[in-house]
């Protein structure tokens, strides 16, 4: 079934090209060449072949046509997005990689070497950081996990997991840094009072006073704090329905309902009832305004997120246990609580803080220069 051939290089070397030929009934239904620098080593490839393709349907296999990654990714992004929308960042990613060498590969070309390879081409000449390799890795991933069993793409069910396993060892794949900063007090005054001036003189339609305040109290992200609904709140329970809550597994159709601790209760309750929300801003407007603040008062690394971070350690500072804190912050388990437990002592940090009466006491943006 398998020859062996010699052929002279025009330098003088040596070559030796091993072919299969299969035919049936008279006609050849398969045929298959490599090149070797050594004999050896083309009869031992010969072998593997010929074993390899005696297996039941091994022969239309071989023959199939394949399909590119980019195709895969198409297909995914096409056919997942009818169960559940993406996100727009793994959708972006795998769009980009789809436009790369390695979106041109076919699925059964797919091996752990070329997987790494595109990993370190990527550090390489874009000067990403090992982290994000790791995410682009875990988006193309749950497509190969997609791809072979529900598709009978011809992927290598190991070859993900292969590749991550030599990335890491190489240390060019790592989780995100997890953010450890937290607000001061000192710096949380400075913001308020920068937004009680906007505000005193009209230059603002958003109640960021209470929106930063909401949000440290809450530990509500700035997406949720915008999607509240009036009539999504729980007075008995003193909770709030968060839909679509950012989960690693699940976010669309993530809907959980929240406590409030009483500060927050009391600062949404504060609001204008002229919306059908208490918070009706837009999320992007509401990061932008927090930034622009901290620029002007010269406040280095903080981030709106923070507020999430130091609202969910102070209730551990005060004592709570776990359930009782997910209660509030919606995680689902202690390993994603971890990273926001950075305390610093025992007790409320904001307790009798006037800045909390000051708040909900304090003059409200009219319902008209709502957003």
């Amino acid at each position: 079934m398998g020859t062996i051939t010699l052929r002279k290089r025009k330098d003088g070397s040596s070559a030796y090209t091993a072919q299969i030929r299969i035919t049936q009934k008279g006609a050849t239904v398969y045929q298959e060449s490599q090149t070797f620098e050594r004999k050896a080593a083309a009869q031992s490839w010969l072998k593997k072949r010929e074993s390899e393709l005696a297996a039941p349907g091994a022969i239309e296999k071989a023959n199939r046509n394949g399909h590119t990654v980019k195709t895969m990714i198409d297909r995914y992004l096409d056919e997942y997005e009818k169960l559940r929308p993406l996100g727009k960042t793994k959708r972006a990613t795998l769009k980009a990689i789809g436009e790369t060498w390695l979106g041109k590969l076919e699925d059964k070309e797919v091996t752990s070497q070329k997987l790494v390879e595109y990993a370190l081409d990527r550090m390489e000449t874009s000067g990403i950081q090992p982290q994000t390799v790791g995410n682009d890795l875990a988006h193309l991933g749950a497509v190969m996990a997609v791809a072979r069993p529900a598709w009978g793409y011809d992927i290598d069910p190991m070859a993900m997991h292969d590749a991550r396993k030599v990335l890491k060892k190489m240390g060019a794949v790592t989780r995100s840094k997890e953010r450890d900063r937290r607000p001061t007090r000192e710096e949380l005054e400075a913001i308020l009072t920068y937004f009680e001036e906007m505000r005193d003189r009209r230059q603002q339609e958003i109640d960021m006073v209470r929106v930063v305040l909401f949000a440290l109290f809450s530990t509500r992200r700035q997406e949720e704090i915008t999607r509240i609904h009036w009539d999504a709140i729980d007075e008995a329970r003193q909770s709030v329905l968060i839909t679509d809550m950012k989960n690693p597994g699940q976010k669309h159709g993530n809907d959980v309902w929240c406590h409030l601790p009483d500060e927050a209760w009391k600062i949404m309750q504060s609001m204008p009832k002229g919306s059908t929300r208490p918070f009706p801003y837009n999320a992007k407007s509401v990061s932008a305004s927090f930034t622009r603040a901290c620029n002007f008062l010269e406040i280095k690394d903080l981030h709106f997120h923070d507020l999430r971070h130091d609202g969910v350690s102070r209730l551990f500072e005060m004592g709570w246990d776990i359930p009782k804190v997910a209660s509030v912050s919606g995680h689902r388990d202690w390993n994603s609580m971890r990273r926001y437990t950075h305390l610093r002592g025992n007790g409320d940090p904001y307790k009798e803080w006037p800045w909390v009466e000051r708040v909900i006491n304090g003059p409200k943006i009219a319902p008209k220069k709502l957003t």
